[in-house]
């Protein structure tokens, strides 16, 4: 039922004299720890209501729910000791339980240290409770893990992934994966590359004009993304609290203002002015029910900046190489970085995370060669093999040759559905499968994944958990649409925590 109509009943049962327990939760895959928190919660009043988080809302990763919420609320109704279930509005039960306003709100207890659940979701519960005049109490049962369940015994993963997985807990547990981005957070970061608008335009198909041989589809709506390096620094502002960003954008740039208004506030931003160019725009048309793009327009500029530019851009670095940490040079090939400017990156970054993109604005003149040095690539495939020129070729060999030609502490290359390789020079190749299952835009997962595995490479972490961290955080970002939202820690460490249950 709608937690409105459940709203009614409750003041109705409260009316009634009785005494009404509320238990929330997201209850995939019902189990016998469900069951007997449920049972136990009954138990302490009347009536025992229960809401549950909407699939939408979910965030233990982008494969979860297992189960879609209908169903979840199908399996609650069924349970002898419930008496009313309702799909939650909101990602917390706190609204809900302002709304409601029960007696007794019940939650199981936990053996976490810290935060219950990488969130303080519990405590504004707590909050909530007490303010309409109701009491939080938890249940002493037994506890069981519905991801553990839904990991072991479910086909959410390949069973290459599985296999991983069952690895890969026996040397670390979420706390350990978790406490890498505690580690990471002080670090200065500097992110530097071409800022890029990216327009979604989303259509409804109607089919081949009546006499040209042209797909006709009809505006239905526009979404703007801030891109490129933006996204970088938007992904990175998340995990380390101080980050500056240095790009170009154009004089009386009209995308100025959304661009400023798209970083998050710990950004701090340097923008060279371009007279002769404005942001770059990368305009896509989706059919709007699959989002299936269909074509793209680029609206950019193309060659190198202009002396005066370069200069200015050049200047900028000087005074901000010194203070940072971490380097992260996204290179989209688009005429921002000038020999001399990756000169300088080259020569003064203390650490220099690198990676190159072969796009169709750059038509593969942008190979990883251009660098004379970086600590860390993060690259795609199809880059790698464009810097050997060697399509067919075992892409081990070729990751090991770039590499080592590159002299990097860590060169990991993505290669989509196969997941991740990441060559280390002391401890070799480490392969890592993906986890991504349901994908919405693969558009800005590589930015994603440079953006948050470089500050841990950065600390030393080793690559057999880059690796794990590369692909948690690809399939984050593969959900989202574009660059319509960062990667955010308590979702990242969520999903971290229902992998390695």
């Amino acid at each position: 039922m709608p937690v409105q109509e459940l709203a009614r009943r409750v003041a109705a049962l409260r009316t009634g004299g009785k005494r009404v327990v509320h238990c929330h939760g997201v209850f995939d895959l019902l189990h016998v720890g469900h069951i007997k928190h449920l049972q136990a919660a009954a138990d302490m009043g009347d009536a025992l209501v229960v809401t549950l988080t909407p699939d939408r809302f979910v965030n233990k990763g982008p494969h979860r729910p297992a189960f879609p919420e209908y169903l979840r609320a199908e399996a609650l109704a069924a349970l002898h000791c419930v008496d009313h279930v309702a799909i939650n509005d909101w990602p917390t039960a706190v609204e809900t339980i302002r709304l409601l306003k029960p007696d007794l709100y019940v939650k199981g207890v936990t053996q976490q240290k810290g935060q219950r659940d990488h969130s303080d979701a519990i405590r504004r519960e707590e909050r909530a409770i007490r303010a309409v005049g109701g009491r939080l109490l938890l249940t002493e049962e037994p506890t069981f893990s519905a991801s553990a369940l839904i990991n072991r015994y479910l086909d959410v993963f390949t069973p290459d992934a599985r296999a991983f997985l069952d690895r890969f807990r026996t040397h670390y547990a979420d706390a350990d994966v978790v406490d890498v981005f505690r580690r990471i957070r002080p670090l200065r970061v500097l992110v530097l590359g071409e800022t890029i608008i990216d327009e979604y335009q989303f259509c409804e198909v109607m089919g081949k004009t009546s006499k040209e041989p042209v797909l006709a589809a009809r505006h239905k709506r526009t979404e703007q993304y801030a891109g490129g390096i933006l996204a970088i620094a938007n992904h990175v502002a998340g995990f380390c609290d101080h980050v500056s960003v240095l790009s170009v954008l154009g004089s009386n740039d009209p995308y100025e203002g959304f661009v400023r208004k798209g970083l998050r506030e710990n950004v701090t931003a340097h923008f060279a002015v371009n007279p002769d160019a404005g942001s770059i725009v990368k305009r896509r048309f989706l059919e709007d029910h699959l989002a299936a793009k269909l074509f793209e327009i680029y609206e950019m500029q193309p060659g190198n900046l202009p002396p005066k530019v370069e200069a200015a851009v050049c200047a900028k670095l000087r005074v901000l190489l010194p203070k940072s940490d971490v380097v992260i040079v996204a290179d989209y090939g688009h005429g921002l970085m000038t020999p001399k400017v990756i000169d300088l990156v080259c020569r003064q970054a203390r650490f220099l995370a690198l990676n190159t993109q072969t796009n169709a604005g750059n038509r593969g003149f942008n190979p990883l060669s251009r660098y004379r040095r970086a600590d860390y690539v993060a690259i795609g495939e199809p880059e790698v093999r464009l810097e050997c020129r060697n399509l067919h070729g075992d892409l081990d060999t070729i990751t090991k040759q770039v590499a080592r030609a590159m002299r990097t502490r860590q060169f990991l290359v993505t290669t989509g559905a196969a997941g991740c390789r990441c060559f280390d020079h002391k401890l070799g190749m480490i392969k890592t499968p993906a986890f991504a299952v349901r994908v919405v835009d693969r558009v800005g997962a590589g930015d994603a994944v440079l953006a948050l595995t470089s500050p841990c490479v950065a600390m030393g972490v080793p690559p057999g958990l880059i690796g794990f961290i590369a692909n948690v955080v690809g399939a984050e970002a593969c959900s989202i649409m574009g660059n319509k939202s960062s990667v955010e820690p308590v979702n990242l460490f969520r999903h971290i925590s229902s992998l390695l249950k």
